[in-house]
């Protein structure tokens, strides 16, 4: 069994023990995240059901500004990685550690503060994303005061969790604490930096970083997010629980302990790698790229030393739910970080960046690693928490076939549409012309493949509702037992370091949480600074160009229309230096157009066409009916209805606050520019109300509407750089006028 039992983590030497002290774990704060994990899970994928379906039939936004795809999907994603995932995470740490340090959790106020908070950030979440209050970073949408209340509750938490370690009762900690300090110190890091913003209101922000520099801190946060809140507490839950379930010892310590190291020191170098081809600097992109590719090896060995921890109990496969859904949790784990990897070599990111290749991957990663180890979980937890038996292994192992069916269905059909999507943008006649030049060509190519997601996750979901039922069935009349006392010796001199283990410098640091602790932070904090600090101070990583101008107030205005709308979920603004791109959208984007955008809006998926250069492209009455009714322009079109831009309302008095924060963050605007702001916005805001009155729109309040300053911001995307080649005739721009 595990270290409780075998001791496994014991020194032969241990010190003498002071005496027996008697101590009861607490399993109620347990028993809380098990059923916040079940219902936020439900929230979480029925709400991404719905996006998907959305994204097969556009009728089903219903035209509700809070029910578009555009607002859900952030909401969907933050559901299923803080609501679902999260609460898994803590039920599991919150059991396991009691048991591998042999102590009761530091303080069980603490443990009530740290899920009441949680829950009430979920519900904060829930609340504010349909309404469009969004920071527009991906994974990092909420606002600032929600991002405080994150990091006072992940402070409880930390300070629950080291308390412990600090009063417990096994001189070494297990590998599964090593995955959750890396997780603790590191979720905390990535948090901190990537949220520091200036509020401008109550509800509204801006980052202090903007444009490529905020894309590189976004994606070092945004990746290291899936690294350290999806990938290492579930290999720290993994490492308990498999053994735990088998009955036997993790098959290697020591691949144990290369697989920990290595994953953590490389894992946060890996960022760039969502940026390649990009404008990014090519330094961070090759950064990137090599780390990624890197990461193949410790992955590997820890899905390796996972399913060989399983040796000998294949026959039990048959029989056992929890076992199969540790099988193929591990398996999808390692085709997850196989095709990372893969997906990070820029000739292939060439073909699945900005594709559902992406969506593939990610879902593949989520649903079949996090998800079915989560079910796994709950099926081992719930009957022990509960002291009742399962109620139906049949309804469990159905629950599996689903599951599994359900992620390889979603998954493949995905992965069919991205590659579809990408070598139909890439294709080329043998006269150098684009094959499929209407971008909506390779929309309408993979909306079938969007209902065999709908399919896969409806199966998905399907199981979910099996568990959820069986596991109600399990709790149903069970009553919940008491807490029983345990034994254990205090141990003395626990900071204390045997000359017999001088020779086992890794059994010395497990003796020693707190040097483990800051080694692990040293191991995170050598990427992150190399990466990080070029690009914030190193004017020649990121140049500047002064003869850029920034938005006017208006257009800044629109520019937070398109951010509230979640339009940067299926539009990019980034046109990579590849023949098929610059000749369907223009010139490859340069680093100094987006130098004042914050948030940047490089993107990550095209469901729309990228946006970079349309400004000037379409006159204003074209952009006024296609947002009102995409189809009266592109009868094929999959976008949303956006009607009550029509009737909402531009906050023309608070732009001089904007355009005073934005100086603050560097933002070359004058004093003059600030104090007309509202003026200055209302004025151009008239001018297009006229050209589109003239144009049959008949509203005697047009110039107030948030459609007229969205309109704005669109017309003003790439007018800089056309400026630019305009004055400088020598430039090239890859054959396209």
């Amino acid at each position: 069994m595990l270290a409780e039992n075998t001791r496994i983590n014991s020194h032969p030497e241990d010190p003498v023990p002071a005496s027996l002290e008697s101590f009861r774990y607490d399993d109620k704060i347990v028993r809380w995240f098990a059923l916040a994990t079940m219902g936020w899970g439900l929230i979480a994928f029925l709400v991404g059901l719905l996006a998907a379906l959305q994204m097969a039939d556009w009728r089903l936004n219903l035209n509700l500004p809070w029910l578009t795809f555009g607002r859900l999907r952030p909401l969907h994603t933050n559901a299923a990685i803080f609501a679902f995932a999260g609460n898994a995470i803590f039920c599991g740490v919150y059991h396991s550690t009691q048991r591998l340090l042999k102590a009761r959790m530091f303080n069980d106020l603490l443990s009530k503060l740290h899920f009441w908070g949680w829950q009430l950030i979920i519900v904060s979440a829930a609340i504010t994303l349909p309404l469009g209050i969004t920071a527009g970073k991906e994974y990092a949408e909420l606002e600032w005061p929600i991002d405080i209340a994150i990091t006072v509750v992940w402070v409880i938490f930390a300070v629950n969790f080291f308390g412990t370690i600090f009063r417990r009762r096994e001189r070494h900690i297990y590998v599964a604490i090593w995955f959750y300090i890396a997780t603790i110190v590191t979720v905390a890091v990535l948090h901190i930096v990537n949220s520091i913003e200036l509020p401008v209101s109550l509800l509204k922000s801006y980052p202090v970083y903007a444009g490529v520099q905020d894309a590189l801190v976004q994606w070092w946060y945004g990746h290291n997010a899936v690294a350290f809140f999806l990938t290492t507490p579930f290999l720290g839950l993994m490492y308990y629980y498999v053994p735990k379930a088998v009955g036997r010892p993790v098959y290697s310590y020591r691949l144990s302990i290369i697989h920990f190291w290595a994953l953590i020191f490389i894992y946060i170098w890996a960022g760039p790698h969502h940026l390649l081809n990009t404008a990014m600097p090519e330094w961070a992109q090759t950064l990137g790229m090599i780390f990624s590719v890197m990461l193949w090896a410790p992955s590997w060995g820890g899905m390796i030393n996972g399913l060989l921890t399983l040796r000998g109990a294949w026959d039990r496969l048959r029989t056992d739910p929890v076992l199969k859904f540790f099988v193929a949790a591990l398996t999808f784990y390692g085709m997850a970080t196989f095709e990372g990897p893969l997906l990070s070599i820029k000739a292939v990111n060439s073909l699945s960046h900005y594709t559902d290749w992406t969506i593939g991957h990610v879902h593949a990663g989520t649903l079949g690693w996090n998800g079915l180890l989560t079910f796994a979980l709950l099926y081992y937890l719930v009957p022990k928490l509960w002291n009742r038996p399962l109620h139906s292994i049949k309804l469990a192992n159905a629950h599996f076939w689903l599951g599994l069916t359900g992620t390889g269905v979603y998954s493949l059909s995905l992965w069919i549409a991205g590659i579809t999507q990408g070598l139909m943008w890439r294709a080329m006649g043998a006269e150098g012309q684009l094959t499929y030049p209407d971008f909506i060509q390779t929309v309408t190519r993979i909306v079938p493949l969007y209902w065999g997601r709908a399919v896969g996750g409806s199966l998905f979901i399907i199981g979910f509702l099996l568990m959820c039922w069986n596991l109600f069935k399990t709790i149903q009349g069970a009553t919940v037992p008491a807490e029983e006392t345990h034994t254990a010796p205090r141990i003395k001199g626990i900071t204390q370091i045997d000359a017999s283990e001088l020779g086992n410098r890794h059994r010395m640091l497990e003796g020693l949480p707190a040097v483990f602790t800051v080694l692990s932070v040293l191991a995170i904090a050598v990427g992150s600074v190399i990466e990080i600090i070029p690009a914030l101070t190193v004017q020649e990583f990121v140049p500047m160009d002064k003869t850029i101008k920034p938005y006017t107030a208006l257009e800044l205005a629109g520019r937070d229309v398109y951010v509230k709308e979640g339009c940067y979920t299926c539009h990019s603004q980034m046109i990579r230096p590849m023949v098929a791109e610059t000749l369907r959208y223009g010139e490859p984007s340069k680093v100094a157009e987006s130098q004042y955008d914050r948030p940047f809006q490089w993107g990550s998926k095209r469901t729309g066409p990228d946006l970079a250069r349309v400004g000037t492209k379409y006159p204003d009455m074209w952009h006024y009916r296609h947002l009102i009714n995409p189809r009266d322009i592109v009868p094929q079109s999959i976008m949303p209805n956006y009607g009550w831009l029509t009737t909402e309302k531009t906050d023309f008095a608070i732009l001089d606050d904007k355009l005073k924060l934005m100086k603050t963050l560097g933002v070359p605007y004058s004093d003059d520019q600030i104090r007309t702001a509202e003026a200055d916005a209302r004025k151009q805001a008239a001018g297009i109300a006229q050209g589109l009155r003239e144009g049959g729109v008949k509203d005697e309040e047009l110039e107030q509407r948030e459609i007229v300053a969205l309109i704005a911001y669109l017309q003003k995307l790439g007018q800089q750089s056309k400026a630019r080649v305009a004055s400088q005739p020598e430039m090239t721009t890859g054959g396209v006028k």
